[in-house]
């Protein structure tokens, strides 16, 4: 397979569009026919291309003539037509065959589920066509299927649909709106439905369905409310309402992606749609109301306003996930969101940006595209449009936006396209946000301070990290919120957000006295920030600041200093003190971020060389048994005065559940046995899976006398149920003490199938979240599993890959033996050989 690299300055236009596009998909059992007419007409000079991969060609015709193979070129992944006139009728039929297409790209089998997944270039994999997605077209799609598979859908409204001889049946379906081919979907399957209704802000009246396995409908019902409600506050928001008479969603076991934005016609992993207490967990819920509105969100950010090309992917996707983001603050307490939201950031985006695998949000190269689809891409995306939207403020951000729907609806855009409108519509030049889009890297913030005379004085400093690829790098606009707080009475004094855009500058504010300063308030840039806090002066922030994500901050750079340069423990344990008691009443699920400790594997990522996951991992259990016993009886008390049930709102008995749980893995910190039983009766008792597996976790981790008693219960109870099976096989692979063979029988045990990406992830991901783990027996593990999906699914493979990417950062000999195992490897797909390729690189 090609390994040629695309660069973002080659881009040409296509030299044909596609008016109409006409797909004839007849399934059988052992094979699949694909009948395509494409009217085409020339936009510039050129041969006709037409991209396909993995196609068997039957015939082709140009405007009524079949065509020989004199007449186009083939290979492996083109068909070139040569003297194409202006306009062009082109019919093809190719034979694929979805029953043996184990990457879960183009079209599919998923055990009796026939299904789509077309971006970025799953589309070639069905029929030849111009793959791209700056080729938009109106596509209608007849499918056609034995009756065994009573559900036949696609994008759009639905024509025609009627029985055929020899038990077979078809539907014929019409997507109005211009679409590019990687947005195309098609479903045939036994599924049941559920269904709802929603008026448009216009008065459109839209069918609403979800599709599942019958068992899983009842679990389909929370995504329906939150589709209901993303509807309604697009609408509110941007003014945005939907635009087709049906609005369909099904869910997937065997997909690569959390999901997927097909217009009209979503395609979700089942653990992005399906949520119900007693089988996913609080944390899962939000992210399936999370999911569901991302892919909505998508309608006009991705689907009626499209990427040029594959470079831009952040525009759509980096936007959207701000969107969703936006949303979700409604549904928790907004400060609580953002704290989610930085973590991941931090967690994902921040130790990409710092190693081998680091690339600007809008790449200017790659070899392969799947492998762009990254933290950088969705996370750091989200946080430029956040930047942008915190320095307009709402009726700024609100009149670019308009301006950029007006402009653009319906076309297939760039960055700048986006940066221009927004400019345009808010009156404000926002030009300089581009540099973000193009640079690699996370800045760091340099801040100090200077106290003369009533006069307080900030100096800000930003740098960016050399790098030989992109040698010319610039200084970047950054917003700075921050808040001005009397040291005495914790009041706040003074709040602002500062533009700072230039290497270096000053500011200053006259005062009485010298305040304690809260910087970057609510995460206001993408940056590491360096202030020489005092750790009192974070103690006092934990205290008195106003702003819920920046008292988390302020206990995550503490602990970081404590775990990081041994500084001491007792100004954060003394704070949490004078501040949980009161916050755990008024509200418990900030209360329980604010016991967050920083990972083992985030405080890895905060290491440049030799890097001993071992002493990290000691130093962080010392604090957390300081801490546990420290904070004496506060774990257990609080514990028996938490009742979610009497909780109306979601978020707080979300809240009380989460504080339950941190509070009986303490009360184990503590060592007394009693937990135990109080574990076992929260586990017995509850229908509420965050709490049994909160307590699940206390009693397998701890190797309690009932452990191997829950282990048998929870598997007996949910063996039936994937989503929740997964939970079972992630949580034994993350306890503390599992060893390779913990991990051999989770791989060996009959529910476990390489077939399903959520299943692989469960178990390599719960054994990632132990470093000492993963740096010892893991990385076998993670080598063999990226070889053998390199033939199956290197979309996967390649993922599972980047967990070694920081090898570099180890202390010898395991830098050399990581890197030696590395070597060894030769993938042939261009996925997994551009990720290893990316890695060794150091």
């Amino acid at each position: 397979m090609s390994q040629e690299t695309v660069y973002l300055k080659d881009y040409k236009k296509p030299s044909f569009l596609v008016d109409s596009v006409y797909l004839d998909i007849q399934v059988h059992q052992d094979h699949t026919i694909v009948d395509a007419v494409l009217e085409m007409t020339r936009q510039t000079a050129g041969e006709l291309v037409l991209l396909g991969r993995d196609l068997e060609l039957k015939h082709i015709t140009l405007n009524g003539t079949l065509l020989n193979e004199q007449d186009y070129q083939l290979d492996s992944e083109q068909l070139v037509i040569h003297n194409a006139p202006e306009q062009i009728k082109l019919q093809t039929q190719v034979v694929i065959h979805p029953e043996t297409n184990t990457m879960l790209e183009g079209l599919y089998q998923a055990g009796d589920l026939f299904v789509t997944q077309n971006e970025p270039e799953g589309f070639r994999k069905i029929t030849f066509y111009p793959d791209r997605p700056d080729v938009l077209s109106v596509f209608t799609t007849r499918v056609e299927a034995d009756k065994k598979y009573p559900v036949l859908l696609a994008n759009g409204n639905l024509l025609e649909k009627g029985d055929l001889d020899n038990g077979r049946h078809y539907a014929i379906w019409q997507d109005p709106t211009k679409k590019p081919s990687y947005l195309f979907a098609c479903v045939i399957g036994d599924l049941a439905v559920l269904k709802d209704r929603y008026v448009t802000s216009e008065g459109r009246d839209v069918a609403l369905e979800i599709y599942a396995i019958e068992k899983d409908i009842p679990k389909c019902k929370i995504a329906m409310q939150a589709l209901k409600h993303s509807m309604r506050w697009d609408e509110e928001h941007y003014g945005r309402p939907y635009d087709l008479d049906n609005y369909m969603i099904v869910a997937v076991s065997q997909f690569n992606m959390g999901a997927m934005e097909n217009k009209g016609l979503n395609i979700f992993n089942t653990s992005c749609v399906l949520a119900d207490e007693e089988y996913t967990t609080d944390a899962a819920i939000m992210r399936v109301q999370s999911v569901i509105a991302h892919e909505y969100f998508h309608n006009w950010t991705g689907n009626r306003i499209t990427c040029r090309d594959w470079f831009q992917l952040c525009l759509k996707e980096g936007l959207t996930v701000f969107r969703d983001q936006s949303f979700s603050e409604d549904l928790q307490s907004a400060a609580v969101q953002r704290i989610d939201d930085v973590s991941v950031l931090k967690a994902h985006q921040f130790p990409e940006d710092a190693g081998p695998l680091s690339h600007p949000p809008r790449p200017d190269h790659f070899v392969e595209i799947n492998n762009f689809y990254t933290a950088t891409v969705y996370e750091k995306g989200a946080e430029i449009n956040r930047m942008m939207a915190t320095l307009l403020g709402k009726e700024k951000y609100r009149l670019g936006t308009d301006e950029y729907f007006s402009r653009h609806d319906g076309q297939a855009v760039t960055v700048e396209d986006w940066i221009n409108a927004l400019s345009a519509g808010s009156g404000t030049d926002l030009s300089a946000f581009l540099r973000w889009y193009n640079q690699p890297g996370t800045p760091k913030l340099e801040v100090t301070s200077e106290y003369v005379d009533g006069k307080y004085s900030l100096t800000f400093k930003q740098s960016l990290k050399a790098n030989n690829k992109y040698p010319n790098l610039q200084a970047l606009p950054i917003p700075v919120a921050f808040a001005l707080f009397d040291p005495l009475t914790g009041q706040e004094i003074n709040s602002d957000v500062y533009l700072f855009d230039q290497e270096q500058a000053t500011i200053s504010f006259d005062v009485v006295q010298k305040p304690v300063v809260s910087l970057l308030r609510n995460f206001s840039a993408p940056v590491n920030l360096e202030f020489d806090y005092s750790d009192d002066e974070l103690a006092f922030l934990i205290e008195h600041e106003t702003n819920g994500f920046n008292q988390w901050q302020a206990t995550q750079t503490l602990l970081e200093r404590i775990l990081l340069k041994d500084h001491a423990v007792t100004p954060y344990i003394n704070a949490l003190k004078r501040t949980l008691p009161n916050m755990v009443k008024q509200d418990p699920l900030l209360a329980s971020r604010l016991l967050d400790v920083p990972s083992e594997g985030y405080l890895g990522s905060r290491i440049d060389e030799n890097y001993e996951p071992e002493i990290i991992q000691e130093k962080r259990n010392a604090l957390l048994s300081a801490l546990a016993r420290e904070m004496g009886s506060f774990w257990k008390e609080t514990y028996q005065a938490l009742d979610p049930a009497l909780q109306n709102e979601f978020s707080q008995a979300m809240g009380e559940r989460a504080l339950k749980n941190i509070m009986l893995t303490n009360m184990a910190r503590q060592g007394d046995t009693a937990v135990f039983d109080l574990a076992y009766q929260q586990y017995r008792s509850t229908n509420n899976m965050s709490e049994r597996l909160g307590a699940f976790k206390v009693l397998v981790w701890n190797d309690a006398p009932q452990a191997q008693e829950v282990i048998e219960d929870f598997y007996n109870r949910f063996k039936d149920e994937p989503l929740s099976l997964d939970q079972w096989f992630m949580l034994q692979a993350a306890q503390p003490n599992a060893t390779a063979q913990t991990i051999q029988q989770l791989t060996q045990h009959s529910d476990y199938d390489l077939g399903t990406p959520n299943r692989i992830r469960a178990v390599s991901g719960g054994l990632n979240s132990n470093p000492v783990n993963t740096w010892s027996f893991g990385v076998q593990h993670f080598i063999d599993l990226a070889m053998y999906l390199d033939e199956k699914n290197p979309i996967v493979g390649s993922r599972l890959l980047q967990v070694l990417s920081r090898w570099y950062t180890l202390a010898e000999p395991k830098r050399t033996e990581v890197k030696n195992a590395l070597t060894q490897l030769q993938p042939k797909s261009k996925n997994v050989s551009e990720t290893l390729n990316s890695m060794l690189a150091v």
